[in-house]
């Protein structure tokens, strides 16, 4: 073999040495991996695959009514920068040095609260001495700022190159603020905690939808998510809330909060065939003197009704036939025992109302008139007043989907767990040893007002899901029929009396002049639980629960005033004054029409031409022509208008250069139009048509002269 042949021969069999041995290497190196090493490289690899991720899903929206967004889910950002990234340290930093200045005073120019002197300092602090997470603007960003700062210097860069860090939080933002809050209720500051109260917590699981799942797996120093299970946002709930009703009882209701200075205030509207609550205010009073909604106490609050609950033992007397509106009554000089206690009248120390009518004692608020009628009825066997108070459903706990909202307690003579006395049928009769929510109140009377028929609220009208109705609500019927016709019509003729009874009417200061309201007053005083009513001084519970308009009711109000620190205590000076304000307010947005719902007054045809005015011809030819109304004549651009009131004519109005133009007969604006195109200054007195003008049509106008322009009708 030649010298060349065993040259080429050692050569490959040098490559073959060495493929030999790569191979082996590799052989070696699998085993090793897969038998030696294989535990430790998928516990490491576990470190990087990270599987049942929980992917959060949108939280449903609430809405008015009417479509008007009430709680919402918005994201915000927190933004950090992390110093460690490597391309802010290549080349000893280049890129952080040329930039810093520059974002320093990108960031104290846009956010203001730290000189650009400072940014640069803090931010150069944090990137010698490398941390992960500097939080270089403390508080909470929009979307549109956190895309305004991924424009600044440095940022634009991206993550990788400049470190910007951005986390998102989701904050639950109610546009209308104040407006129904603790209604509509709050969530927790965690998220995945989902509702506190409210409606946002009655339907948490509607609302906070199912979460997805997702895995992450880092790949080449690059997290990689895959969604495996997408989430199903939540659904949204269309509430019974009226925004425009609500702000006016809000507003009604704190006007006499802060007149009166009350502890507490109670506001709700329902509309009275559907049950729909169309508005609800719940106030507190703070301890700095404002007003605020911290509880839901018109539908959690179990108190004594008071005198509001004389047209319940009305009622039943009627309907039972142990009474009649006619029945005389002897109330004496405000003062009767029952047992050892005595009862008084709110006129007793003016020598009681004397011997009325039962009417007239509802009318009055009289509390002997009514506990007596109670007493003589049922006196002897006071269980069959209860069983007339449950046979109405007075005692029906309500389904409302706000949590915490309170069941009425009426005890019963027979219950053997509460203490039955010889007094606690006379004090039950005008509202005492009895508890009710204002909402249960304001749906006995709602039943009144609705021929009869005893409704639920309700709070929320559907559920929807991308704008379809998944689930729609409707009131549960209570009870079809409460009493019969003829009682009704008796017990509605009595609350009328209580408003507009020249004498005896307690709720003369709700009588209104635009709308006829029908209702009772109530005024309580409150106990002290364990220490009864008269620990710590006298506090009371004033109220005023009726309908309107009285002839064909559509909404049913209560207003309940607890602890009022100025004026006399009165349901109908200070809760029956708001029942008034929001039912003229209310009244006043529901007669509203659209100009577009108006019919077209005839007479209007008949009518001779409009007025028009000289002045652009274009304009003017669009007008007439939408309004159908003919012209003779023609024109170019300015025209001047005669018309005798029958017919309209134009011509054209002649311009000579530089000289000024006959004005009379245009409007204002385009009489200063043409002015200031010329270089005038104009001074205008008076409305309508120009009839003079200080400078003579023809004459050579003079820049920066003034011309005086004196219009009339």
């Amino acid at each position: 073999m030649t010298e060349p042949g065993k040259k080429i021969i050692s050569r490959f069999a040098v490559v073959y040495i060495l493929i030999a041995c790569l191979m082996i290497a590799i052989v070696y190196n699998v085993i090793k991996i897969q038998f030696v090493e294989g535990d430790q490289w998928i516990a490491l690899s576990k470190r990087y695959d990270k599987k049942d991720i929980t992917v959060a899903p949108n939280r449903g929206n609430i809405y008015s009514c009417d479509g008007r967004l009430m709680a919402s889910t918005i994201p915000s950002y927190y933004v950090y920068m992390d110093t460690r990234v490597p391309a802010l340290h290549i080349n000893d930093g280049a890129l952080f040095t040329e930039n810093i200045d520059s974002l320093a005073e990108s960031l104290a120019d846009y956010f203001g609260d730290k000189s650009k002197t400072a940014y640069k300092r803090d931010i150069t602090k944090a990137y010698r001495e490398g941390k992960s997470e500097y939080q270089f603007y403390k508080g909470r960003i929009s979307y549109s700022q956190l895309k305004d700062i991924r424009k600044f210097p440095l940022f634009r860069l991206g993550r990788n190159r400049s470190g910007l860090i951005v986390k998102e939080m989701l904050n639950r933002v109610k546009p209308f603020t104040s407006l129904a809050s603790r209604t509509i209720g709050d969530i927790y500051a965690d998220n995945q905690k989902g509702g506190k109260n409210g409606l946002e917590l009655g339907f948490d699981s509607i609302l906070q939808g199912t979460p997805g799942v997702s895995s992450r797996q880092k790949v080449a120093n690059t997290w990689k998510e895959v969604v495996e299970i997408d989430p199903i946002d939540g659904m949204d709930i269309i509430s019974t809330i009226d925004v425009d009703m609500q702000d006016i009882a809000e507003k009604a209701l704190l006007e006499k909060l802060n007149e009166i200075e009350a502890q507490t205030g109670y506001a709700i509207v329902m509309e009275v065939k559907t049950g729909e609550i169309k508005a609800i205010v719940n106030m507190d009073r703070n301890p700095n003197g404002t007003y605020s909604e911290n509880r839901n106490g018109a539908v959690a609050d179990k108190v004594e009704p008071g005198s509001t609950f004389k047209t319940v033992s009305l009622m039943a007397v009627l309907d039972d036939g142990k009474a009649s509106l006619d029945d005389i009554i002897e109330t004496g000089n405000g003062l009767y025992k029952f047992g050892r206690a005595t009862m008084k009248d709110h006129n007793a120390h003016r020598g009681g109302y004397g011997t009325i009518t039962l009417e007239n004692a509802i009318n009055a608020s009289s509390n002997v008139g009514v506990s007596r009628t109670v007493m003589k009825a049922y006196g002897n066997a006071p269980e069959k007043f209860v069983d007339k108070l449950y046979k109405m459903g007075l005692n029906e706990p309500f389904e409302l989907y706000i949590p915490g909202t309170a069941k009425p307690w009426i005890r019963h003579p027979k219950d053997q767990s509460s203490y039955w006395s010889a007094t606690t049928l006379p004090w039950m009769s005008i509202g005492y040893e009895v508890q009710l929510a204002p909402i249960y109140t304001l749906a006995f009377y709602n039943a009144i007002a609705n021929n009869g028929k005893f409704i639920e609220p309700i709070f929320v009208k559907s559920i929807n899901k991308n704008g379809l109705v998944v689930k729609e609500f409707k009131a549960r019927v209570i009870r079809e029929k409460i009493c019969s016709d003829k009682t009704l019509n008796d017990v509605r003729k009595a609350l009328l009396g209580v408003v507009e009874h020249p004498r005896y009417g307690t709720g003369k200061a709700v009588h209104s002049p635009h709308i006829r309201i029908a209702g009772k007053t109530g005024t309580a005083q409150i106990s002290k639980g364990s220490a009864g009513y008269a620990a710590g001084g006298k506090s009371h519970q004033v109220s005023f629960c009726g309908f309107f308009p009285y002839e064909d009711p559509k909404y049913t109000c209560i207003v309940v005033i607890r602890e009022p620190r100025i004026g006399p205590p009165s349901g109908g000076g200070m809760s029956g004054v708001v029942v008034k304000n929001i039912a003229e307010r209310i009244t006043a947005i529901d007669t509203m029409s659209s100009i577009y719902d108006m019919r077209i007054d005839s007479t209007l045809l008949t009518q001779k031409k409009p007025i028009v005015k000289s002045g652009n011809f274009q304009a003017l030819q669009n007008v007439l022509g939408k309004l159908e109304q003919p012209f003779n004549g023609g024109g170019t651009s300015w025209v001047k208008v005669t018309s005798d009131g029958k017919k309209i004519e134009t011509a054209n109005l002649p311009f000579v250069d530089k000289t000024v133009p006959d004005l009379s007969g245009m409007g204002a604006k385009d009489a200063v139009y043409l002015c200031e195109k010329l270089g005038l200054k104009t001074r205008i007195a008076g409305v309508g048509k120009v009839k003079e003008q200080s400078i003579t049509p023809g004459a050579k106008v003079a820049k920066g002269q003034t011309i005086a322009l004196t219009l009339a009708q």
